[in-house]
């Protein structure tokens, strides 16, 4: 894609180490139509979707449950439960988790990493969900799939040890955008009800045409010709168009009205910053409650792979206070 270079918000010093460690991990290729295999690969092998590997690393407790799929005809779906070693004296949180990859690449264990700290502090229980992927199973596979999961994490709630109150939906990038329908698919669908909504630069956006995604076009991680190839991948020739679903993309939802309390962040410097800031816009237009972060000189995906950095702790803890503040 190439069109007039609009001037890029510049990246901040400290966070560039950890964009170019976050470069070989997710995109040692520039995503294409012929390297999504190669790419989805690549991941697979540095976070491997084998729980034996993650056994051991923290005091939970971590197992395997299959689901059946949304639909008749569907593949199960696999989730992996994370708990404490010690149960609970009362019901705790629950904790929804998707990961990212653009909807064409990466695993649940992904997300494991994330949901470990927040059982581990709030003694509640957490699901990472596997979902089928782009371009083999287009929309609404990956959504179907991630809404049958927390359909069922809702319904097993009290068997779990989690109270139905305090469930949380999260997931970063693809992942953010999938929590995004969560929210959405339970408002029109009749539930599961929900605490709230953790969105992390979410994708949910197919029409790729904000000023942040022409900044960075060629430019930093996940930039606007990987987020054509992953919608593409994901919608086809409808990609762009007039006819995509809100659930495929949450920013092509008119009413936003209704929704649990979200929280978004992105970073200044990334093609998802314009999506995101005015996702926060239109639910406050409506009287519902969002927080936004705008981090300013962040790459896409910058607190994971620089918590040590000023901007990354900031975000982190913003993040955690936000928890904290939703769950009591």
């Amino acid at each position: 894609m190439t069109e007039t270079r609009i001037p890029a918000v510049p990246y901040d010093p400290a966070l560039l180490a950890g964009m170019e460690m976050m470069r070989q991990v997710f995109e040692p290729v520039p995503l294409r139509a012929d390297t999504i295999v190669l790419s989805r690969a690549h991941v697979d092998s540095v976070i491997p979707p084998d729980p034996a590997l993650y056994a051991g690393q923290a005091p939970v407790r971590m197992r395997e449950v299959s689901i059946p799929g949304p639909f008749p005809g569907d593949p199960d779906i696999v989730m992996t439960i994370v708990t404490p070693q010690e149960e609970a004296a009362v019901a705790g949180p629950g904790f929804y988790a998707i990961h990212g990859g653009g909807m064409v690449l990466g695993n649940r264990f992904m997300s494991v990493g994330s949901i470990i700290p927040l059982v581990l502090e709030y003694g509640g229980v957490g699901v990472a969900v596997e979902y089928r992927l782009a371009p083999e199973d287009p929309w609404p596979a990956g959504v179907e799939d991630c809404y049958a999961g927390l359909v069922w994490f809702a319904e097993h709630a009290e068997e779990l040890g989690v109270d139905p109150e305090r469930l949380l939906v999260l997931g970063s990038s693809a992942g953010g955008g999938l929590s995004a329908a969560m929210a959405l698919l339970a408002r029109e669908r009749g539930g599961p009800r929900l605490a709230g909504q953790l969105l992390d630069a979410p994708m949910i956006d197919d029409r790729n045409e904000s000023v942040s995604t022409r900044q960075y076009d060629g430019i930093g991680l996940w930039d606007r010709n990987n987020n054509d190839t992953a919608w593409t991948a994901l919608l086809g020739a409808d990609a762009g168009g007039p006819d995509v679903h809100w659930s495929a993309a949450p920013n092509r939802m008119i009413d936003l009205s209704g929704l649990p309390p979200a929280f978004i962040e992105v970073g200044a410097a990334e093609a998802f910053r314009d999506e995101a800031v005015d996702y926060a816009t239109r639910i406050w237009a409506v009287g519902g409650t969002a927080e936004l972060h705008v981090w300013s000189g962040a790459h896409h995906g910058f607190s994971g792979f620089s918590p040590d950095s000023l901007v990354g702790a900031a975000s982190n803890d913003a993040r955690a206070s936000w928890i904290r503040r939703i769950l009591g």
